[in-house]
């Protein structure tokens, strides 16, 4: 996964949120609502999972350099 899943599920949620609001759909608006944290949450375990893996290459970096 590289951050495109997240991103499209904030984005789909915030078009439900706001066909929620425009059609007075609480129901629609609360499962945008959803939606778009769950993307952002998505996005931020992809994020630290990279910066893991970058981690993990640089400490790997140094001890071949030993």
């Amino acid at each position: 996964m590289d951050g495109v899943e997240g991103k499209k599920d904030e984005l789909k949620g915030r078009a439900k949120e706001a066909a929620g609001d425009l059609t007075e759909n609480e129901d629609l608006k609360a499962e945008g609502k959803t939606d778009k944290a769950g993307g952002k949450i998505k996005q931020g375990l992809e994020d630290a999972k990279n910066k893991g893996e970058e981690l993990v290459d640089k400490v790997k970096g140094k001890m071949q350099g030993r």
